[in-house]
């Protein structure tokens, strides 16, 4: 009894060994889990390209700076057939009959350039640039989703994992118990109560394992789904506190000025704002210039060629357009006091959730000091009523409670040390700094830059800079 009682105990110690450092003779670590899921999720790459995507809102936006040239050509065939008279004296009357066929065609081109439109241009490209940041910080929320997820989903197995082994532990235990208790029975130490109570406390420790099995089973299929591997030989888990502020109101700070969900409803703001200013342009002036040139041939039977050119400046002035323009106005101010409150509120959210993370923080690193004290005095009181059992002053019932009182105290110190890691990595989410970059990870960060001034300035061309 005593040497399955020593594979318990190294079953409830697999995420203290956080604490040593990582072993090499593991196969994975939470930072490399990181990485892969930083590198292969589909969720994030899916938003990366989002961002993408928003990076073409800009150069649409520019190109109401630059010039409209439009081509244009004819060809055809036509007949005339005419007859007209005039009074060449007055005496005599000309007639002139002009009939045949001509195949008349042209060609020409039109360049419109805008010269103002109300700073409508401007205020586009500035908020198109507004959305780019807006989408950057999106995908900072969802990088930090992501990571969150991974560091939960490795702790997670890592505590099924401990527990699953606890509970087998704990079923060859009660096992042996049973044995004894029965050879007990044979010689008359024991009652038949004696041996029920072996047999259903085994029962339940069987059922504590299936579950905890199922369990271990749904949290593997979890981490293959966030990582995108099978988890094998996982190295423990370490907290992430020495990336974290000293104190909470620095936490709240920090959080209210880096968090990506605040930034965003930020750059949330200056899109609708900017939007305002949009419309109204619209009640402005528009000047624009074009410039054209045409190439005719045998237009008609007269005429074998023609060329002109023109030049034209023209002004339009908005007098009343149905009311459209006025209803769009308010309707991005309103939309503009809605972004104002939603900043209100997501610094609200923010601010909560930095505090409660913190909170669980706090309380986890309590419930490892005590879950670590409840198994210790666990183990002395199982030993001390088993040798009272032995001499007749403890029962069985007494040996399976305490031997339960034990596995439970095991059970809720690996959940105690799951919870505490898993804090590290909230506060760290909450207050905006779960990064690779904070984390120190091995791994290429994605940065949004490169192919947004890949895209920025371009003027033609319909293939992606990855080449599609």
């Amino acid at each position: 009894m005593r040497g399955v009682k020593v594979v318990t105990g190294a079953a409830a110690a697999v995420l203290l060994l956080a604490y040593m450092g990582p072993m090499p003779a593991l196969a994975d670590t939470i930072e490399a889990a990181l990485v892969r899921a930083y590198q292969t999720n589909p969720q994030l790459n899916a938003q990366r390209a989002q961002v993408r995507f928003t990076d073409e809102n800009v150069p649409q936006a520019l190109s109401g700076y630059r010039p409209r040239v439009a081509l244009t050509g004819s060809a055809g065939y036509q007949y005339t057939d005419t007859n007209t008279t005039s009074g060449g004296s007055p005496t005599a009357i000309v007639r002139t009959e002009i009939h045949g066929t001509n195949p008349p065609r042209s060609v020409g081109a039109t360049v419109t350039q805008t010269l103002f439109n109300g700073q409508q241009t401007a205020n586009r490209t500035r908020a198109a640039e507004s959305q780019v940041s807006g989408s950057r910080e999106a995908l900072r929320v969802l990088d930090q989703s992501v990571l969150l997820s991974a560091a939960t989903i490795y702790m997670d197995f890592l505590r099924d994992s401990a527990i699953v082994e606890v509970q087998q532990s704990n079923v060859r235990v009660l096992e042996q118990t049973l044995k004894q208790t029965k050879d007990r029975f044979n010689v008359g130490e024991v009652t038949r109560t004696d041996v029920a109570q072996s047999e259903a406390q085994l029962a339940a420790g069987k059922t504590q394992l299936l579950t905890a099995e199922a369990n271990l089973v749904t949290t593997r299929s979890n981490f293959r789904r966030i990582i995108g591997n099978e988890p094998q030989g996982l190295a423990p888990g370490s907290p992430v506190d020495r990336f974290l502020p000293g104190t909470l109101p620095s936490a709240v700070e920090l959080g209210l000025i880096e968090n990506p969900n605040v930034t965003a409803a930020m750059y949330g703001i200056d899109v609708s704002y900017l939007q305002v200013k949009v419309n109204e342009g619209a009640l402005l002036p528009t000047v624009t210039l074009q410039a054209s040139v045409q190439q005719s041939y045998e237009s008609s039977l007269i005429l074998y060629r023609s060329f002109g050119a023109s030049a034209t400046a023209q002004l339009t002035v908005p007098i009343y357009q149905g009311g459209a323009e006025y209803s769009l106005i308010r309707q991005s101010k309103e939309t503009l006091a809605q972004q104002r409150l939603v900043l209100e509120q997501t610094r609200d959210a923010t601010r909560a959730n930095v505090v409660t993370a913190w909170g669980q923080l706090v309380a986890g690193k309590a419930q490892v000091s005590s879950a670590q004290a409840q198994v210790t005095a666990s183990e002395i009181a199982l030993n001390g009523v088993r040798e009272e059992a032995k001499a007749g002053q403890r029962t069985t019932l007494d040996v399976l409670n305490a031997q339960q009182a034990l596995v439970n105290a095991r059970v809720a110190l690996v959940t105690a040390q799951h919870d505490r890691v898993v804090a590290s990595y909230a506060v760290l989410n909450a207050v905006g700094r779960l990064s690779p970059q904070v984390l120190k990870l091995p791994t290429e960060t994605y940065d949004p830059s490169v192919h947004y001034h890949q895209v920025r300035d371009s003027w033609i061309g319909v293939r992606t800079p990855d080449g599609r």
